[in-house]
């Protein structure tokens, strides 16, 4: 059994969750020994694993099929997660819809990261089995390192006891940037990370003018990876993510096998996989998310690193793997 793993425009968006997905489908079918290649070239596959949306994914499709290999759809995206994003989203995101529905239902099976986002996708008439698979996350990468910890305080000058509260998204309405920057705006003592970058013409002006006019308390630092956002994971009072709508939440899972003290916006992807106050905390409102912050950060309440971890343990990427290994079999056995 071979796959090819498709992902088209991958340097465009190889930062999103969508890009850092891809990776992740890697290392999973490295894991669990099964045989794929990302070639688009290549011919001698079972499976065409397609990941993105667009004229050269459609064109991918049709010679799979030409072929006569089986296709399977990654559902990362849906038209709730379209919305309050880039310039102009709302007012396409019917048109986005009837898009990925035309791709999804040319496929033989669908996997998404959540049975939240499965829900969604049946309530658009998808018919097609619908596998909720999450995206996984690599643990040994989050292992606790304190260099990766010195490196993040020296990078941003963090002070012995100074409370630090980060998120990682784009420059997104829909990622809650709004309500992190009213956070902040209530929380002077307390320095506000916000990791992550879109180019500041995509989005609508208001995203804009707050990103180039916040509180001196809120930093920008864009895309970052490695050991400073890793400690940054390790070492804060906590990882806030407001974020209204998701198919799952990479960044949640890395910051729940950081352990991470973790406050999410209580939505409904989030459920039933994270329990309020056993597994992370969640709020609804900047009043929620103002005393939970503090409270947090000053050890009122009991924390949820060792639990938060045991759900990350859930989704370990090897344990992904396998699950994608079998999902793949049941498609090539398929009629």
């Amino acid at each position: 059994m071979k796959i090819l793993l498709y992902f088209e425009s991958e340097e465009l968006i190889k930062t999103s969750g969508i890009g850092r997905a891809f990776k992740h489908q890697q290392v999973a079918l490295t894991k669990a020994n099964v045989d794929y290649t990302i070639d688009p070239l290549c011919t001698d596959y079972d499976i065409l694993h397609i990941n993105t949306y667009g004229l050269s994914s459609e064109t991918m499709i049709k010679q799979a099929r030409k072929l006569g290999k089986k296709v399977i759809y990654h559902a990362h995206s849906t038209e709730e997660d379209f919305k309050n994003s880039f310039i102009l989203s709302n007012q396409i995101a019917p048109i986005f819809k009837k898009l990925i529905v035309s791709l999804y239902t040319q496929a033989d099976a669908i996997i998404t990261p959540t049975p939240y986002s499965k829900g969604l996708l049946e309530s658009y008439g998808i018919t097609l089995p619908i596998f909720p698979i999450s995206n996984g996350i690599d643990l040994d990468k989050y292992a606790y390192d304190e260099e990766k910890v010195k490196a993040y305080r020296r990078y941003f000058g963090i002070k012995e006891n100074e409370k630090v509260v980060i998120s990682v998204g784009l420059y997104f309405e829909r990622k809650g940037i709004l309500d992190f920057i009213e956070v902040a705006k209530r929380m002077p003592d307390y320095k506000f990370i916000w990791f992550g970058h879109t180019p500041l013409v995509s989005i609508p002006k208001k995203i804009q003018d707050v990103i180039n006019n916040h509180p001196n308390n809120v930093y920008f630092p864009g895309y970052v990876k490695g050991p400073i956002i890793e400690g940054a994971y390790l070492d804060a009072s906590c990882f806030f993510f407001p974020s209204n709508e998701e198919t799952e939440g990479i960044v949640v899972l890395e910051a729940l096998a950081s352990k991470q003290n973790v406050l999410v916006r209580d939505i409904g992807v989030f459920d039933p996989w994270l329990v309020d106050k056993r597994d992370c905390y969640k709020g609804k409102t900047v009043d929620d998310f103002v005393s939970l912050i503090d409270d947090i950060a000053n050890h009122r309440l009991p924390s949820t690193k060792e639990n938060g971890y045991k759900v990350a343990m859930e989704k370990d990427i090897a344990k992904i793997g396998e699950q994608l290994k079998k999902v793949y079999e049941t498609v090539l056995n398929m009629e």
